[in-house]
């Protein structure tokens, strides 16, 4: 077999696929009951509000992908494209933000999906060493669902992803079965009395869980068709997640007082235990699966974003290394074993959490900044370089998708700016400072790249050509 097909990422997902996986890494179920909480505590009532402003832009996003794919598909995906489009410097810049928002938001999984395994297992107040061994249990089976192959990973995927389907449809049926007068306590929305200052704080946290279904943009050298499946998956499973959420928060909001959904660490299994307590047990083992759903898909992002920048020389080439099931297995391994060393850390040196916590909680910041420069990046295309790109299409226009990156481009950085107004008194003391520290970084990051004086280039996907390597490869070992 030749060199190139040996280190290309093996073709296997369709669009069934690709859409599993966006709705699915995005947590729904997970990221309600772990993130319920302080998106109460931040907008009261007002959460839903928060999520569909959030969303607008999101989904935006997700079109903008859907586009940006078509013409440049690539396992780096935001990184790739402004490599494209804007230059090495700015795309070693993205390429800081993709490590942040994706490293970061790896620990904050493995600590609940122990807490909630644990739980299940009628172990509810574990102690420390236990709450480690659960977490290394879910980090290894992370480990191996990814590294067994894309094959693998579909499936465990699909499996996990029909019990929180299931889950939904039943929270939905008895949960408007159950609708009547609002429990007392209960949350009242009224747009004459908005807490805009909330709903903006509450805004950067829904960022966290309407996030992940760009997933399939980063699987795009893995689908069979790579400039026509990979954003349709993610738009799809943009849309479905803003559904998901727009059923289930009037449930909680309507028949949970606030002040319990305040207070609690799990929002889906107080809702069950106060409204149907035979669901309890099914509402776990469906919050188990979304929890480890999102563990290893969260991880295939980043460990896909790391191939390409090593293939690139951003990275240390041994990241790009391929196993036999075609998976870059250390891109895989380490972020996991990082994540797990930030877990320990956390455990063992109690002084560090408020440290940690205030790092874990910056993961919003830069997501949210991932998906704006994503808009920067479609807005300088369509207007200096579309007409010049070679790609399989007919001369076409994008004046709504030129309209869309302006929206994108503008309310993500208002939510990004009134972040660091009002990010110290919702969310944590220092959290501005946090991210301060850490976008400097990303800024001695491209330096350091600058001066290191290593060799960087642009990988560009071909698919075409790819597969007259792959039919060449018999007769090339002939010879």
């Amino acid at each position: 077999m030749p060199a190139e097909t040996r280190q290309t990422l093996h073709k296997t997902f369709q669009l069934f696929d690709l859409s599993s996986l966006s709705i699915s890494s995005v947590g729904p179920i997970f990221s309600v009951a772990a993130a319920g909480s302080a998106m109460v505590h931040a907008a009261g009532a007002e959460v839903p509000l928060a999520i569909v402003l959030i969303a607008i832009p999101f989904i935006l996003c997700s079109w903008i992908f859907l586009s940006l794919n078509q013409h440049f598909p690539n396992a780096g995906a935001s990184y790739h494209w402004s490599r494209r489009i804007m230059g090495i410097d700015y795309s070693n810049f993205q390429a800081w933000i993709v490590i942040m928002a994706y490293f970061w938001s790896i620990p904050p999984i493995l600590i609940p999906a122990a807490q909630f395994t644990l739980g299940a297992l009628g172990v509810h107040h574990p102690g420390v060493w236990l709450q480690i061994v659960a977490a290394t249990f879910w980090a290894l089976f992370a480990a191996g669902v990814l590294l067994f192959g894309a094959r693998i990973t579909a499936r465990v995927t699909q499996i996990f992803l029909l019990i929180e389907i299931v889950s939904v449809a039943l929270m939905a049926i008895v949960g408007y079965s159950h609708w009547g007068p609002a429990a007392a306590g209960a949350g009242s929305f009224s747009l004459s009395h908005i807490h805009w200052a909330g709903v903006i704080v509450c805004m950067v946290v829904a960022a966290t869980i309407v996030d992940g279904w760009e997933i399939d943009s980063y699987a795009s050298e893995e689908s069979r068709r790579p400039r026509i499946t990979p954003g349709w998956g993610g738009l799809i499973g943009a849309v479905s997640v803003v559904l998901y959420y727009l059923l289930i928060w009037p449930l909680l909001l309507h028949q949970v007082p606030l002040d319990q959904l305040q207070n609690t660490s799990d929002t889906l299994s107080l809702w069950a235990a106060t409204v149907s307590p035979q669901l309890l047990p099914w509402m776990r083992m469906a919050i188990i699966a979304s929890t480890a759903g999102g563990l290893w898909l969260t991880t295939f992002i980043l460990s896909r974003a790391l191939f390409a920048m090593s293939r690139d020389g951003v990275m240390p080439k041994w990241l790009g290394r391929l196993n036999r099931g075609h998976v870059p297995y250390w891109s895989v391994i380490l972020p996991i074993l990082l994540a797990m060393a930030v877990v320990l850390m956390q455990v063992f040196f109690p002084d560090m959490r408020d440290l940690f916590n205030l790092v874990l909680s910056a993961a919003g910041f830069f997501l949210v900044a991932e998906f704006l420069l994503d808009g920067i990046n479609m807005m300088r295309f369509l207007l200096l370089q579309h007409r010049s790109v070679r790609h399989h299409f007919k001369a076409h226009h994008h004046a709504g998708l030129l309209l869309g990156s302006l929206v994108v481009i503008i309310s993500l950085s208002a939510v990004e700016v009134l972040f660091f107004i009002y990010g110290p008194e919702y969310i944590a003391a220092g959290i501005d400072q946090t991210v301060g520290v850490f976008l400097l970084l990303g800024i001695f990051y491209v330096l350091w790249l600058r001066w290191r004086k290593t060799e960087q280039r642009t990988y560009v996907f071909d698919e075409v050509k790819l597969q007259e390597i792959s039919n060449m490869g018999p007769a090339l070992l002939k010879e």
